[in-house]
């Protein structure tokens, strides 16, 4: 019953910005760690930018500086703010989260995805 639902993602210019949210639903237990996965045709999925429930965060290298990764404990909710767009940002964009479910078992969340492009 746990479901990850993505918003936010389009097409912007580059230098332009998008937010990215990302509910979670169901019966949980307990969310540890929510973070942003992207992934570009031809490419294997890389970690963007993950935060635990306490708000510590941590990026990749190449978009630290211009993305901020944020979260609503009350909502079950993560964002990802991406300002200062490049191209090379264009990918899938997933929603992850590390959580216990309602039979107490620790795993990995996906959401369905949600579409970056950015244009040059």
């Amino acid at each position: 019953q746990v479901q990850l639902v993505e918003s936010g993602g389009g097409l912007v210019q580059a230098g332009g910005s998008l937010r990215l949210s990302c509910a979670a639903s169901g019966s949980i237990v307990s969310i540890n760690t929510m973070g942003w996965y992207r992934q570009a045709p031809g490419k294997q999925r890389e970690l963007v930018a993950a935060i635990t429930r306490g708000g510590s965060a941590n990026y990749a290298d190449s978009v630290k500086g211009r993305f901020t990764i944020s979260r609503d404990n009350a909502k079950n909710t993560v964002y990802l703010q991406m300002n200062s767009l490049k191209p090379e940002d264009t990918a899938v964009y997933y929603c992850n989260a590390r959580l216990l479910d309602e039979v107490r078992s620790l795993r990995n969340y996906w959401g369905q995805g949600t579409q970056v492009t950015v244009s040059s």
